[in-house]
């Protein structure tokens, strides 16, 4: 079985990276192969190449003066190499190649402005039901995702998803999930499903997340296998001796044809789920 490759961003700290053992635990359970991502703005794109997918983890808040907007006073900004590491991320993933994308809680507003939209900064100013969403409470989600409880916490929200669409919110109207309709698996969610009992809210979401990766991966080594060799140069596919151009398949795409694995969100799982949002 291939696993893939699932980077997972982190806040830096003194002298080492600190991520969610609890989401980093939940993508291994899930299926993928969990990697930390040290904040290497210069190495983005590499990233990118190798992951077979991303999750954008959970954090503090965005620093807003690079998309046009002081930051709040009640802010808790994240640090900026983090901020520029993950645009940079978000800067890859548009230039191509596509990767499925996993966004929470920061991570989601993150996809959020870098799609052009906006942030409120601070809740309690805003929003009368503002406790709801923090102190590490559940509260009920509902659209086109799933409808459930969730486990959230959070002080801003995103009020307006830039070229994303909202697929699910919270009863009081705040933004609880968003996606990119012209990308197999671009998909953000404000709450934490590492923390969300639920799992068609929870280990499901990571589990779609690496389902599209073992697709995606799996047909790229198929790709790859399938090439034309001529009669010099590379070392033939084929017996000595035989001439013109011929078509060899990797093993690896022999071994393990595309399949689909088990999950579920709503009657017909997560991806086919998302698939059709």
């Amino acid at each position: 079985m291939h696993r893939p490759l699932i980077g997972v961003t982190a806040d830096p700290a003194a002298d080492r990276y600190s991520a969610s053992r609890s989401l980093v635990d939940m993508v291994a359970r899930a299926g993928g192969l969990p990697v930390v991502l040290p904040c290497l703005g210069d190495r983005a794109a590499e990233y990118v190449r190798v992951c077979g997918g991303l999750l954008l983890s959970g954090g503090d808040d965005p620093v807003m003066e690079g998309f046009g907007a002081p930051t709040h006073p009640q802010a808790r900004p994240i640090d900026p190499r983090r901020q520029a590491f993950e645009l940079a991320l978000l800067d890859a993933l548009a230039a191509g190649p596509q990767r499925p994308v996993l966004g929470v809680c920061l991570g989601m507003q993150l996809m959020g402005l870098h799609a052009g939209g906006a942030l409120d900064q601070y809740l309690p100013e805003s929003l009368p039901t503002a406790g709801v969403h923090w102190g590490k409470v559940e509260h009920r989600v509902g659209g086109e995702l799933a409808e459930g409880m969730v486990h959230s916490h959070h002080r801003q929200a995103l009020t307006d998803p830039g070229s994303l669409r909202v697929i699910a919110t919270a009863p009081d109207g705040v933004v609880e999930a968003v996606r990119d309709d012209d990308q197999p698996f671009y998909l953000g969610v404000q709450w934490h499903p590492e923390r969300t009992a639920d799992e068609r809210l929870g280990l499901d979401l990571v589990r779609a997340l690496i389902e599209h990766a073992s697709e995606a991966l799996l047909q790229r080594a198929a790709t790859a296998g399938s090439f034309r060799v001529g009669c010099s140069g590379s070392r033939p596919l084929r017996p000595a001796g035989h001439c013109g151009t011929q078509t060899a398949r990797s093993d690896a795409a022999d071994r393990h044809p595309p399949r689909r694995t088990r999950a579920s969100v709503g009657p017909e799982g997560p991806t086919e789920r998302l698939k059709q949002l």
